[in-house]
């Protein structure tokens, strides 16, 4: 593979991770804003959102980032922490991890 492609796919896999970390994280405070029902919906979506985590971002940052993403999201009311985004931050621009 030549240098310029591997450039290309590094590129597009920090864009793919950043705005599917966005969306998870809007649907996760999208339940913030519904009272009452939006905290039900919280038992289903921590799970999932522990499970994508880890999907998204292999070994210990996943597994970590996983576990807390599920913490925070069943924990009422600490659903506006954007916890994809943090971890799309540390991952990409303060660890500056290769893929």
């Amino acid at each position: 593979m030549s240098e310029e492609l591997q450039n290309q796919v590094k590129t597009n896999t920090i864009n793919r991770d950043l705005i599917l970390g966005l969306s998870f994280d809007g649907i996760g405070m999208l339940s913030f804003s519904i009272p009452l029902l939006g905290e039900f919906s919280d038992v289903i979506w921590a799970p999932l959102s522990g499970f994508l985590m880890t999907k998204m971002y292999k070994g210990k940052v996943g597994k970590l980032a996983g576990i807390l993403t599920f913490v925070e999201e069943i924990i009422p009311f600490t659903d506006f922490i954007p916890s994809f985004t943090l971890t799309w931050i540390y991952k990409y621009l303060l660890r500056k991890d290769e893929i």
